[in-house]
This record gives C-alpha cells, sequence and structure tokens, in this order.
C-alpha cells in the first residue's frame, strides 16, 4: 500500500515529462522527411508516440497533495532516464535490425552522453545518425531540465526532480528561470558550435551532428571511424573550443551575458579544468614521441585526445590501442574524472575533486592546529559554516567512494563474463570511459560481447550519468518502498507534546 501511495506522488509529474520529451523526440522525423528516409518513418515515429502513452498513463494518477520528498524525486528521475533509454532503443531495432539489447546499449549510451557505441553507423540511416546525436544534445542538459522550462511552473517537486539529475545550478530564483537561462545559453552555443564546425569544411549534415555531439559532451559521431574519418587538423582545432565550451560550468556564461562579468578563472572549477588539459597533454606528447611518432602528429594528437578525455567528450583520432598501457592508465583518472558541475559532462565531477581536496587540506589543518584554534573552510572565495562544510565535503567523499566501488565491482564482473585471463588495465579503462560517460574506447566494446557485459555497461553508463543516488534509491525503493512519513506529534492542553503509544 506505501508503495502505490509513494508512487502517486510523483507519478503525475513524470507523466508530464515523458510527455513533454515526447514532442521532443519528433524532431528526427523533419529528417526522414528531408532525405525521403520513408522506411524509418514509423520506426522513429514509434518513440514519440510510446513516450506519450506512457506519459498519459502515468498523467491520469490523481495530484498528490503532498510534495514529493527527495528520496521520491531521486526515484523518479533515475525511473525516467530508464524510460527514455528503452523507448528511445526502439528505432535501432525497427530500422536498422539491432539486437533489442544493442539498441538499448545504443540508447543508454545516447541519452547518458556515453558516445561507445555498438552499431555499424555507416550502414544507418541519416535519421537514426541524427536521432544518435539528439539524444546525446537532450541528455547533455538533462532530461529533467529539458522539461522543467516546458512546464513552466516552479513547485517543490518539480525543484526537487530537478536538482536529483545532478543539476546544481542556481543562478536564477527558481529552477524554471534557471531552466530557461540554461536552454538560451545551450542555444547560443550550439549554434556558434555548428557555424565553427561548418568552417572546417565538414558538410552541413555531418557538422550539424558533431556540432550537437561535441557542445553535449557526448562523442557520437557520424561515421564508425569517428573524427579521424575526416583527417581534417581545421576540423580537430574548431572542436576543442566546443568540447571545452560543452564542459564548462554555465554560470560562467549566464554570468558574461547577464551581468558582463569575465569569471572564466574565477570559477574554481574552471581553474582546475585548464590545468588538467595542460597536465594531460604533456604527458600524451611526452608519451607518443617515445612511440617514434612525429613532433607534429604527437602535438595534434595529444592536443585534442587532452580535451576530449578531460572533457568527458570521447571524441577520437587514435585509438588507446597503440599507446603505451601507462599513457592508457594516466588517462583512466581523467575519464572518472569528467568536466564541470553545471556543464553537459559527465563523471565525478571537478567540482567534486576540488572539495575533496579541499576538505582534507581543511582537515589536515584543524588536526594540526591548536585546541581553540577556528580553522575556516573556504570555496569559491567564501568561508562556508563548519556544519555545512563538513556535510557537503562527507557526501562528496561519498559519491567518489561510489563511483570507485561500482567500477572495480563492474570489472571484476565483466571479466568472468568475458575472459578471466583478459588485461585487466583493457577493462578498467573501458569501465572508466562508460562510468565516465566518456566514450574513449580501445573497441574492446563491441557487438562481440555477451548479454552480460552489454548489461553491465548498459547499468554502470545510466549510473554514471546520474551520479550513483538516484539509482541506489530507485532499487530500495522498488524492494522495500519509502520510510513512511512521521506522524505529527500531538499537543496536551498545557503545550507538551505526546506521542501515541501501543498498549
Amino acid at each position: 500500500m506505501h508503495r502505490a501511495s509513494d508512487f502517486a506522488t510523483i507519478a503525475h509529474d513524470m507523466g508530464q515529462i515523458l510527455k513533454f520529451i515526447s514532442a521532443g523526440t519528433c524532431v528526427p522525423l523533419v529528417i526522414c522527411l528531408i532525405y525521403q528516409e520513408w522506411n524509418q518513418f514509423l520506426p522513429m515515429l514509434a518513440v514519440p508516440l510510446l513516450l506519450f502513452l506512457i506519459g498519459s498513463v502515468l498523467g491520469k494518477a490523481p495530484v498528490s497533495g503532498r510534495e514529493a520528498r527527495i528520496s521520491q524525486a531521486l526515484f523518479a528521475v533515475a525511473l525516467i532516464w530508464i524510460i527514455c533509454a528503452v523507448v528511445g532503443a526502439v528505432p535501432f531495432t525497427l530500422g536498422a535490425g539491432m539486437p533489442y539489447l544493442d539498441s538499448l546499449f545504443e540508447a543508454m549510451s545516447g541519452w547518458t552522453d556515453t558516445g561507445l557505441t555498438l552499431a555499424n553507423v555507416d550502414a544507418l540511416s541519416h535519421t537514426l545518425i541524427f536521432w544518435r546525436s539528439l539524444m546525446q544534445w537532450y541528455g547533455g542538459l538533462g532530461i529533467v531540465a529539458f522539461t522543467v522550462v516546458l512546464l513552466s511552473r516552479t513547485g517543490m517537486s518539480t525543484s526537487r526532480m530537478y536538482r536529483s539529475e545532478g543539476r546544481t545550478e542556481s543562478f536564477m530564483p527558481s529552477v524554471v528561470a534557471t531552466g530557461k537561462q540554461m536552454w538560451i545559453i545551450y542555444l547560443i552555443i550550439t549554434l556558434i558550435s555548428i557555424i565553427l564546425v561548418c568552417l572546417s569544411g565538414v558538410g552541413c549534415f555531418d557538422a550539424l551532428n558533431l556540432a550537437m555531439a561535441g557542445i553535449a559532451t557526448g562523442g557520437f559521431s557520424p561515421h564508425s571511424a569517428g573524427v579521424s574519418y575526416y583527417n581534417n587538423v581545421f576540423l580537430e582545432l574548431a572542436l576543442i573550443p566546443v568540447m571545452i565550451a560543452g564542459a564548462l560550468p554555465f554560470k560562467i556564461y549566464f554570468l558574461m551575458y547577464n551581468e558582463r562579468k569575465f569569471s572564466l578563472f574565477h570559477d574554481e572549477q574552471a581553474r582546475l579544468l585548464f590545468p588538467f588539459i595542460a597536465i594531460c597533454f604533456a604527458v600524451f606528447v611526452w608519451d607518443f614521441l617515445s612511440t617514434g611518432l612525429s613532433h607534429t602528429e604527437s602535438l595534434r594528437q595529444g592536443i585534442f585526445m587532452s580535451v576530449s578525455a578531460v572533457t568527458s567528450t570521447g571524441f577520437q583520432v587514435t585509438s588507446p590501442n597503440v599507446w603505451p598501457h601507462v599513457t592508457t592508465l594516466f588517462v583512466t583518472i581523467f575519464l572518472l574524472i569528467g568536466g564541470s558541475s553545471g556543464s553537459t559532462a559527465g563523471g565525478i565531477k571537478l567540482s567534486r575533486i576540488g572539495l575533496a581536496y579541499r576538505g582534507i587540506i581543511w582537515q589536515m589543518r584543524r588536526t594540526m592546529a591548536t585546541e581553540h584554534a577556528v580553522v575556516p573552510f573556504r570555496w569559491e572565495g567564501r568561508i562556508v559554516q563548519k556544519e555545512i562544510a563538513e556535510e557537503a565535503v562527507s557526501r562528496n567523499l561519498l559519491v567518489i567512494i561510489l563511483f570507485v566501488l561500482v567500477t572495480f565491482v563492474a570489472v571484476v564482473l565483466i571479466m568472468h563474463f568475458e575472459n578471466p585471463a583478459i588485461d585487466t588495465s583493457l577493462v578498467l579503462f573501458e569501465v572508466a570511459t562508460a562510468i565516465g560517460n566518456n566514450g574513449i574506447s580501445t573497441g574492446f566494446v563491441n557487438p562481440g560481447l555477451s548479454a552480460g557485459s552489454k548489461l553491465v555497461y548498459i547499468f554502470i553508463m545510466w549510473i554514471g550519468r546520474l551520479e550513483v543516488l538516484p539509482i541506489i534509491v530507485l532499487v530500495l525503493g522498488i524492494i522495500r518502498g519509502f520510510e513512511p512519513e512521521p506522524k505529527k506529534a500531538r499537543h496536551s492542553k498545557n503545550g507538551s507534546s505526546t506521542r501515541n503509544r501501543e498498549n
């Protein structure tokens, strides 16, 4: 009974969100008409129809008078993402003949901005290639963030679902106002990205897809060979600022546009992103030169791959198979970290790494200080109260630990599903690129993987995008429901509260 009541609290809002998403998924039908791919029309039409149908069924749930608790919001967000992946897989099966499990992998990789693929991209229609890019473009901003603007209402349920998706932007008074500003920013930088990529000489359709995937830090490409297919240094140079723009906090763009404040190097995460790119670039060039690659190619591949790795985009101009093993292990760290919070990037996020580092230093200073000394905790130029700082640091470290734990478990499972004798560093790299929603691949992820391994990858892409906690809440909510709300205390005539006791 409690489960039904808890689900009714969030079902109506879930239905509204899915119905609005269904409208957004009609866009590929325009590509279908432009390229006259009539055999793709019905498979693609199935997505908005199914989402609208599911949304309508959920929307018929009576509107609960209670506001959704944070646990229920987390549950709803995790469920919305898996519904979108399950439905988004349909066109790949109906329109390209892919096995449904491979299609689900492709859709989850799309919505979560991962970029790993099991499809023969060169054999896909224009409609399905665009559908892959569109999923990444929507998923980059967030499914709930995409619809919260269209819902155009601010409430506790909407706000909690928005923040449960991993969105932390708060530069406007409400989530609707923030969502509107984010969409304006997102559209503007997407248009600039498309123009920039077009100037490199790439065709309009490919430029559209590359720009959408690049600004979403997704990494899907219109060709199986990826960016290396074009062998175009101007394209690579054009994509570098696009990838960086997607991995920076959107709050920076808001301050630049609305308040005319250039705060790029005042932002804690930006101050980490660029040094990380520089470190990764230096290691790439050093190691590439050691393999006999020319200076020109080492610099070219090094700068592109360092930006792709650190921003969690996943575009490739070279394969990790030809890298020294130490390079692969080194890059694995950046695959897990990812880009900035409040951006389209995946991974643990730079904000958590920065906060964890400051928390460790703060704790060490407190340990070394005298008994009555007050050691302040500073973040983004402000002093944070002790209690708030301790809670924030603990919460961030918990997410980091969960990321590492899930990565370890996934590596063990995949090695058992495939071959226990396989190179552990290879599997670790591929798991890190999946849970970090990056997409750089050695080729280990391919259609020949066992069903068990494919399911593990689907799960870790999902869990990586939503940052672990919503998935845990979803599983626990299904198994045992949510804790009942505490009963309100009754007050006696003299003002003291009493509790109901069992006789």
